[in-house]
């Protein structure tokens, strides 16, 4: 188990905390608890760099209004960074862990990006204490094939070589990088401190063990929309636009055939509209809830 950081910033600022999970270790949240009523769980992102920041907007729009929670999933941010295997059932099983052990009452989830596939499994766990998710540009709708199964498992091989490993994870973490792929997820100027945390998260012991996993395709779940998303029976709202990642080719259907599933477009976006259209993606939230999820 790695050591708690003691370099990186916090992400938010606000009341730290570790829970222990039993499969992955110390995990560490943000929270602020000052306010009542339904509690708001918030999930970030897999990729190379990501970490609650992520979540950063909504948690700072809701902290006066209710209780908020926001983890840094194994792997990423101040939680454990140990070297593993990292999987959907490993980050599910953690948020599952997570909504049982330290939350103890139902919660609405919103969720970013691949994160959302990780909180769709850990609702199928914890049935009784979701009572919506709010899914912002979803991974699952895509035609794009991913590697999966023995492919997934030769490219995770290949990446597992340290000196492949090494170089490619130093190349993707240069701030260079890093601000080309903020660029194609923003309409306008990106947030520096994106920028600066993705930085900084990616440069502590331990920060490529999880990526490699996701870079390696063995993070998604194949035909995610039919073997997570349409075991669902809560309410589900979907906020998206454009999306470098994904086209959204299947999501019209999807919707056509599950009566309990939204989506509205936040509109101009490429991807994180809790960042560049805060209030617009609080807006819808917060109607979905008052609507849909009372």
């Amino acid at each position: 188990m790695t050591a708690p950081n003691t370099t990186l910033p916090a992400a938010i600022q606000a009341t730290r905390h570790d829970f222990n999970s039993a499969s992955a270790g110390r995990i560490h949240y943000y929270a602020d608890t000052s306010a009542s009523g339904r509690p708001l769980l918030l999930i970030h992102s897999i990729n190379a760099a990501p970490s609650a920041i992520e979540m950063k907007p909504l948690f700072e729009h809701y902290r006066a209004q209710r209780p908020v929670y926001a983890l840094d999933l194994p792997g990423f941010g101040h939680s454990d960074r140990s070297k593993r295997r990292y999987s959907p059932e490993l980050f599910a099983g953690v948020i599952a862990e997570f909504l049982e052990q330290v939350v103890k009452v139902p919660v609405d989830v919103a969720a970013f990006s691949l994160g959302c596939e990780f909180a769709a499994r850990a609702t199928l766990q914890q049935p009784t204490l979701v009572t919506s998710l709010t899914l912002l540009s979803p991974t699952g709708f895509n035609l794009r094939g991913l590697p999966t199964g023995k492919a997934a498992e030769r490219a995770y091989q290949f990446l597992s070589v340290p000196v492949v490993n090494d170089g490619l994870f130093s190349l993707l973490t240069t701030r260079a990088s890093i601000k080309f792929f903020y660029n194609q997820a923003f309409v306008n100027g990106i947030p520096p401190e994106l920028i600066d945390y993705a930085h900084a998260t990616t440069h502590q012991p331990g920060a490529k063990y999880a990526p490699l996993y996701f870079l390696s395709g063995q993070l998604f779940t194949p035909q995610a929309g039919e073997t997570l998303y349409s075991k669902l029976t809560v309410p589900v709202l979907v906020l998206y636009d454009r999306d470098p990642n994904i086209d959204f080719h299947e999501l019209p259907d999807f919707l056509g055939r599950h009566p309990n599933w939204l989506a509205q477009r936040i509109v101009p976006t490429r991807g994180m509209p809790q960042w560049e259209r805060p209030a617009e993606t609080a807006a819808a939230m917060t109607h979905f809830w008052a609507t849909r999820a009372a």
